[in-house]
């Protein structure tokens, strides 16, 4: 069944489209710009212009039908506040409603490691409506009746990996993540039903991924 990913010309979607497609997925990325899709194209993945932020209820629903899976790896990157809010809590829970609606029932949630309402970021703080976005995401998505994942990545960077992670007492102290890793994570949840109803915190590490999403 097709793959969608939402915010498909992010750093960790294309890898993450690019793993999927030469593993032999059909693989359908969501872009804002049309002007990405060349980019999207040349990872293997099928480019599908559609700003989320503007999507109304039944526009979302005709992007995601056919879906065997939805990831959600979009974000509104920052600076504004009401555009975080209308992306990263608004777009991503009537994504998640939209897919109840159409019939697609795995759904993963690209987060961060600390997300939650307890997430202790400062209300002056510039990353607190990005907190809040999140949390309200993520618990919205954990109260549905899809078969949800959520993933919790540390600090991101572009350093190589991809093999192996770190969760629990073997996270990196300064939880630096790969986006390799985060991008090889996504491809083997979707293979795992056994990552259903869990929430995946992880950083760099020395653990083959397999072997980590069964330990955490």
């Amino acid at each position: 069944m097709p793959v969608t990913i939402i915010g498909g010309h992010g750093k960790v979607a294309l890898r993450a489209a690019r793993i999927l497609s030469e593993a032999g997925a059909d693989v359908y990325s969501v872009i804002r710009n049309p002007e990405h899709s060349d980019a999207v194209s040349e990872v293997g993945a099928t480019p599908v212009v559609a700003d989320v932020e503007k999507l109304d209820d039944d526009e979302m629903r005709e992007i995601l039908r056919g879906s065997g899976s939805v990831v959600w790896s979009a974000g509104a990157g920052g600076g504004n506040p009401e555009r975080t809010y209308a992306v990263d809590r608004d777009a991503a829970i009537r994504s998640m409603d939209a897919c109840a609606e159409a019939g697609v029932e795995r759904y993963v949630m690209v987060s961060y490691d600390g997300a939650g309402p307890e997430h202790g970021v400062p209300e002056d703080n510039s990353f607190f409506p990005y907190a809040e976005a999140k949390a309200a995401a993520d618990e919205h998505l954990r109260a549905s009746k899809l078969k949800w994942t959520i993933l919790g990545p540390g600090a991101l960077t572009d350093e190589p990996g991809g093999e192996t992670i770190g969760v629990g007492e073997d996270k990196r102290e300064d939880r630096a993540t790969s986006r390799d890793a985060v991008a090889s994570v996504i491809a083997a949840v979707l293979r795992r039903p056994d990552t259903v109803g869990r929430t995946i915190n992880f950083s760099d590490g020395s653990t083959p991924i397999g072997e980590a999403l069964t330990r955490e």
